[in-house]
Protein backbone atom coordinates (compact mmCIF):
# COMPACT_ATOMS: atom_id res chain seq x y z
CA UNK A 1 0.00 0.00 0.00
CA UNK A 2 1.24 3.46 -0.96
CA UNK A 3 1.65 6.10 1.79
CA UNK A 4 -0.55 9.21 1.51
CA UNK A 5 0.75 12.21 -0.43
CA UNK A 6 3.05 10.11 -2.58
CA UNK A 7 3.25 8.98 -6.18
CA UNK A 8 4.25 5.65 -7.67
CA UNK A 9 7.00 5.98 -10.29
CA UNK A 10 8.04 3.29 -12.76
CA UNK A 11 10.83 4.05 -15.24
CA UNK A 12 11.78 1.31 -17.66
CA UNK A 13 13.02 0.36 -21.12
CA UNK A 14 12.40 -2.85 -23.07
CA UNK A 15 15.48 -4.37 -21.44
CA UNK A 16 15.61 -2.92 -17.92
CA UNK A 17 13.62 -1.44 -15.01
CA UNK A 18 15.44 1.64 -13.66
CA UNK A 19 13.03 2.65 -10.89
CA UNK A 20 9.80 1.12 -9.58
CA UNK A 21 8.80 2.52 -6.21
CA UNK A 22 6.96 5.15 -4.19
CA UNK A 23 8.24 8.73 -4.38
CA UNK A 24 7.50 12.27 -3.25
CA UNK A 25 8.10 14.13 -6.54
CA UNK A 26 9.09 13.56 -10.17
CA UNK A 27 10.91 16.09 -12.39
CA UNK A 28 11.78 16.04 -16.09
CA UNK A 29 11.78 18.21 -19.25
CA UNK A 30 9.34 18.27 -22.18
CA UNK A 31 8.89 20.64 -25.15
CA UNK A 32 7.55 23.42 -22.90
CA UNK A 33 10.45 23.15 -20.44
CA UNK A 34 11.14 21.70 -17.00
CA UNK A 35 8.18 20.42 -14.98
CA UNK A 36 7.40 18.63 -11.73
CA UNK A 37 4.72 16.08 -10.89
CA UNK A 38 3.45 16.07 -7.32
CA UNK A 39 0.75 13.94 -5.67
CA UNK A 40 -2.79 14.68 -6.98
CA UNK A 41 -1.41 15.99 -10.30
CA UNK A 42 -3.77 16.06 -13.28
CA UNK A 43 -3.57 13.11 -15.66
CA UNK A 44 -1.50 13.72 -18.80
CA UNK A 45 0.93 12.26 -21.34
CA UNK A 46 4.05 13.88 -22.73
CA UNK A 47 7.16 13.25 -24.78
CA UNK A 48 10.31 13.82 -22.72
CA UNK A 49 13.32 15.73 -24.03
CA UNK A 50 16.96 14.91 -23.22
CA UNK A 51 17.36 15.64 -19.52
CA UNK A 52 18.09 14.21 -16.11
CA UNK A 53 14.94 12.64 -14.68
CA UNK A 54 14.84 13.36 -10.94
CA UNK A 55 12.76 11.34 -8.49
CA UNK A 56 12.63 12.48 -4.85
CA UNK A 57 12.38 9.28 -2.79
CA UNK A 58 10.68 8.84 0.59
CA UNK A 59 14.04 9.12 2.39
CA UNK A 60 14.38 12.54 0.69
CA UNK A 61 17.33 11.34 -1.40
CA UNK A 62 17.18 11.87 -5.15
CA UNK A 63 17.31 9.23 -7.87
CA UNK A 64 18.77 10.80 -11.04
CA UNK A 65 18.69 9.18 -14.48
CA UNK A 66 19.99 10.88 -17.66
CA UNK A 67 17.76 10.15 -20.66
CA UNK A 68 17.83 10.97 -24.36
CA UNK A 69 14.07 10.65 -24.85
CA UNK A 70 11.01 9.02 -23.36
CA UNK A 71 7.25 8.88 -23.09
CA UNK A 72 5.59 9.91 -19.82
CA UNK A 73 2.13 8.86 -18.64
CA UNK A 74 0.62 10.27 -15.43
CA UNK A 75 -2.65 8.83 -14.15
CA UNK A 76 -4.05 8.89 -10.61
CA UNK A 77 -0.72 9.33 -8.79
CA UNK A 78 0.99 6.70 -10.96
CA UNK A 79 3.81 7.82 -13.27
CA UNK A 80 5.07 5.53 -16.00
CA UNK A 81 8.08 6.47 -18.13
CA UNK A 82 8.93 4.39 -21.21
CA UNK A 83 12.52 4.82 -22.43
CA UNK A 84 14.35 3.73 -25.59
CA UNK A 85 11.25 3.31 -27.73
Amino acid sequence: MKPKNTIWVKIYSPSRVYFDNVALTFSAVNDTGPFDVLPKHKNFMSLLRPCNIRVRKLDNLEFVLPISRGVLHVKQDKITVFLDI
